[in-house]
C-alpha cells in the first residue's frame, strides 16, 4: 500500500465490515508499534487504480518457552462488498502471503477466522502447532497459523496481540 492509498483502503474495510470499531482498529494499529508500512497491503482496480480490498499484517509475539519470538497476525482484510465474490480477497490474501514468505523473518502468520475459509491458503489450527490462543473467546476451530520459511516445530506457546485489539474489544469472533 502507498502512503496515498491509506484513506481509500481504511474505508475500503470499514464498508466490508459495516464496523466503525474496524477504522478505529487500523487508526491505532497504525499509531502504534505493531505497524509497518510494508504489512499493509491493497487490491487495486487496474483500470481506475480505485482500491477494491485491503489487508493489513501487524506484529505481535509468541510468548514461547525459551523466548519471545515476533510474529504476525492478519487482521483485518475487507473487500468492497460490491466486488464480493469476484476473487479480489483470495488474489489479495494469496499475493500478500506470498510477498510475505519471500521477504519476512517473522516464522508465522496467525489469524482468527473461519475454519472454512482460510485453510485454503494454508492456514491450518493454531492448537495443533503448540500454539495457544490470546483469548477464551476465539473458538479453537477458528484460532489458525500460516507458517513461513523461517517456521520452526520448536517455536510453541502463547500468541499476545497488539494492545490495540484488546483496546477496541476486538479479540474473540462475534455471532
Amino acid at each position: 500500500m502507498r502512503p496515498d492509498e491509506w484513506a481509500a483502503a481504511r474505508a475500503t474495510n470499514v464498508a466490508a465490515f459495516d464496523d466503525p470499531v474496524i477504522g478505529d482498529l487500523l487508526d491505532l494499529l497504525r499509531a502504534s508499534w505493531c505497524w509497518e508500512d510494508e504489512l499493509s497491503f491493497v487490491a487495486v482496480d487496474p483500470a481506475t487504480q480505485d482500491v477494491l480490498g485491503h489487508i493489513v499484517f501487524s506484529h505481535a509475539f509468541v510468548d514461547a518457552p525459551d523466548r519471545i519470538v515476533d510474529v504476525l497476525v492478519l487482521s483485518p482484510v475487507g473487500v468492497r462488498p460490491d466486488v464480493h465474490g469476484t476473487g479480489v480477497g483470495t488474489a489479495l490474501i494469496t499475493q500478500a502471503l506470498q510477498a510475505l514468505a519471500a521477504t519476512r523473518p517473522e516464522p508465522v502468520v496467525f489469524l482468527e477466522g473461519s475454519p472454512r475459509y482460510y485453510p485454503r491458503f494454508g492456514f491450518e489450527k493454531g492448537h495443533d502447532l503448540g500454539f495457544t490462543s490470546p483469548s477464551v473467546r476465539i473458538p479453537p476451530a477458528a484460532f489458525m497459523v500460516y507458517r513461513l520459511p523461517a517456521y520452526s516445530p520448536t517455536i510453541t506457546g502463547a500468541l499476545v496481540y497488539p494492545d490495540a485489539f484488546w483496546r477496541l474489544d476486538a479479540v474473540g469472533l462475534r455471532d
